[in-house]
C-alpha cells in the first residue's frame, strides 16, 4: 500500500515542482540581468542582455558607481538608513498603543477602527501621493525630510496595526489583570508587561517596514524633490539617467548597490517574519 502511494504521489510532486521552478526561474530572469550587467560594457548590456562575456566582465563599473561624484552612494546609504529607523520607531510608537486599544476593546467601534486602518491596505500608494503632496505643501513640509518621515510612517501604520491588533488577541487578558493588581494603568501594563512579549511581531514588522522603505522609489523622489539636496539609495538612479541618454554602466552598478543591502537584509531576518506571524497565529 505505501509503495503505491509513493507511485502515485511522485507524478504529481514532480508536476509541481517543475511548475513552481519554472515560475521562480521566470521571477529571477529580471535580477539575473541585473547582476550580470553590472559588470558589461553598455554595448553588450544593449546587445547581449542576457549573456555575459568572461573577458570583458570587470568590477570597473560597480568602483566607479561607488565613488561617482554625481552620487554619492556611501552618503546616501547612511540617508536611507536613518530614515529607515526613524519610520520603525515612529511606526512601532504608534501603531502599539492603537493595536492595543483595538484587541483589548469588545465594543463595534473597535472593529470599525481595525477595518478603518485596514482599508489603507487596499489602497495603492501612488493613488494617495498626490493628495499627499497638497497636503505637505499647504503645511509648508513638501521637499522636507519631516514631510518624508510622516508620510512614509503612515504608510506602515495599516499593516502594523493589523499584525499588532492580531497579534495582541491571542496574548491572555490576565497579564493585563495582573499589572492592574499591582497597580499599574493601562498605558504602563502594556509598555512594561504587554509589549515586552511582542517581540516575534515586532521584528516581523521591523523587516517589511525596513525593506519598504529602502525600496521605496517614486516617494522621496516626489516629496523630498531634487530641490531638497536629500537623496535617498534609490534615487541615486536618476544620476545616470540624461535627458537625451542613458548611461547603464552607471544605471545597472547603481541598482545593484541599491537593493544589495536589502537583500541581504532579507536574507538573514527572513526568519523572523515566519516567526512572527506563525506566533501570532498560534500563540494562546
Amino acid at each position: 500500500m505505501s509503495a503505491a502511494r509513493t507511485r502515485a504521489w511522485l507524478p504529481g510532486s514532480v508536476l509541481k515542482w517543475a511548475i513552481l521552478a519554472a515560475i521562480a526561474l521566470v521571477m529571477l530572469i529580471p535580477m539575473y540581468i541585473l547582476v550580470i550587467s553590472a559588470f558589461k560594457p553598455q554595448a553588450e548590456i544593449i546587445g547581449q542582455p542576457l549573456l555575459i562575456d568572461p573577458a570583458t566582465f570587470t568590477i570597473e563599473y560597480l568602483q566607479r558607481a561607488l565613488t561617482s561624484e554625481k552620487f554619492n552612494v556611501v552618503r546616501a546609504y547612511g540617508v536611507t538608513l536613518s530614515f529607515v529607523l526613524l519610520v520603525n520607531a515612529f511606526g512601532i510608537a504608534l501603531a502599539s498603543p492603537v493595536a492595543y486599544v483595538i484587541a483589548r476593546g469588545r465594543k463595534k467601534w473597535h472593529m470599525g477602527l481595525l477595518l478603518l486602518f485596514v482599508s489603507g491596505l487596499f489602497i495603492p500608494g501612488q493613488v494617495t501621493l498626490i493628495p499627499v503632496v497638497f497636503v505637505l505643501r499647504m503645511l509648508g513640509l513638501i521637499n522636507t525630510v519631516p514631510g518624508f518621515i510622516l508620510f512614509e510612517t503612515a504608510a506602515t501604520l495599516p499593516v502594523t496595526i493589523f499584525l499588532f491588533s492580531a497579534y495582541l488577541r491571542t496574548v491572555p487578558r490576565d497579564i493585563d489583570e495582573a499589572a492592574a493588581l499591582d497597580g499599574a494603568g493601562q498605558i504602563r501594563a502594556f509598555w512594561a508587561c504587554i509589549f515586552p512579549i511582542m517581540k516575534p511581531v515586532v521584528a516581523t514588522i521591523v523587516v517589511l517596514n525596513s525593506i519598504s522603505v529602502w525600496n521605496d522609489f517614486v516617494s522621496p523622489q516626489i516629496i523630498l524633490g531634487p530641490s531638497s539636496g536629500i537623496y535617498t539609495v534609490t534615487t541615486g538612479v536618476y544620476a545616470a539617467v540624461g535627458q537625451y541618454s542613458t548611461d547603464y554602466t552607471v544605471v545597472f552598478p547603481t541598482l545593484l548597490l541599491a537593493i544589495l543591502p536589502a537583500v541581504i537584509f532579507f536574507v538573514f531576518m527572513q526568519r523572523h517574519i515566519i516567526g512572527g506571524l506563525v506566533a501570532g497565529a498560534t500563540k494562546g
